[in-house]
């Protein structure tokens, strides 16, 4: 059998191989994903997204034990951590936070490194988490790096997007700044037994209150957990599965992915255009506009039309 057939009979190193080859951009993990592409349109994307010490690790790898004792469902995670300046892989490796969850065979986790991209996720995440449904997970939990307020990638590639903060933090407030607050589909004030955790919870109020949704539109819940010892846990995933409905009732979700595959095709579309132009230049053009920049002969904008200019002439 190929890779394809043996990612389909649930075969975890298949599986593991094909991430492997997406994630370092390998032309046969491509070729995979191009065969097994009908079948990544099911599935639940749910992201996690917060700042650093808000116990969004632990908060995942209760929801996915809540999961699998409530349901035959498996369970992926995609847990991007921040980039080893020496290696480029992954440094913090939730597989070993997520260590109590590695002997079931119904949940796959998954570490990448987000090697230097913006916005909480890897360049490569997207096309992680359609092998991963393409494989048969019908949840995928999508964990962001932790960079704080430029995380709202995840809305556009994430079914039920949950924003976690914690008390004593101030993440209330930068979070009214970034505008993350948009983005959640669900809210959680984790750590709920620390002080501050009901002003936390009553900021929070009051901000979502500034800006109500329209008449039958989905209003974000404000949660309280305790990751470390699962309490809220259920309360959660409620809310996770009352989002999953709505989309399906309201036509949200189709709205959704709709959006999500304009975000993808555009994402590819930047990336290949730049390395093809590129890699077209003459030798040493870029090089020189990069110098002509630092030495502040040309603008960005400017370099950028004399590139565009060079190759339209030739």
């Amino acid at each position: 059998m190929g890779l394809a057939e043996d990612v389909r009979a649930g075969d975890r190193l298949a599986l593991a191989r094909w991430l492997s080859w997406l994630e370092e951009e390998d032309p046969r993990g491509e070729d995979v994903l191009t065969e097994l592409y009908p079948q990544t349109g099911l599935g639940h994307r749910i992201g996690v997204t917060g700042p650093p010490g808000s116990g969004k690790s632990t908060l995942v790898n209760q929801a996915v034990r809540w999961c699998r004792q409530h349901g035959p469902e498996r369970v992926a995670v995609v847990a991007v951590d921040p980039s080893s300046p020496f290696s480029g892989g992954a440094i913090l490796g939730d597989r070993i936070r997520m260590r109590d969850l590695s002997g079931d065979p119904g949940v796959f986790i998954r570490s990448m490194a987000s090697r230097g991209a913006l916005g909480g996720l890897a360049r490569r995440t997207a096309a992680l988490v359609e092998a991963l449904i393409a494989g048969g997970h019908e949840r995928i939990f999508i964990e962001t790096v932790g960079a704080g307020q430029a995380e709202v990638d995840i809305a556009s590639m994430a079914d039920t997007t949950v924003v976690v903060e914690a008390p004593g933090m101030g993440d209330e407030i930068q979070a009214i700044k970034a505008g993350i607050l948009e983005i959640a589909d669900v809210l959680v004030v984790n750590k709920a037994d620390l002080p501050g955790a009901q002003a936390a919870v009553q900021a929070l109020h009051v901000s979502l209150g500034l800006a109500k949704p329209p008449a039958g539109a989905w209003s974000p819940p404000i949660l309280t957990t305790i990751a470390e010892t699962g309490e809220g846990i259920e309360a959660l995933m409620e809310a996770v599965n009352r989002h999953r409905d709505y989309l399906h009732s309201s036509g949200e979700g189709e709205t959704r992915e709709l959006a999500r595959a304009s975000s993808r095709l555009e994402a590819e579309l930047r990336h290949t255009l730049t390395e093809t132009f590129q890699r077209n230049l003459a030798d040493g053009r870029f090089k020189a506009a990069v110098q002509a920049v630092f030495e502040r002969r040309r603008t960005p904008a400017q370099a950028a039309a004399d590139l565009i200019g060079e190759r339209a002439e030739a």
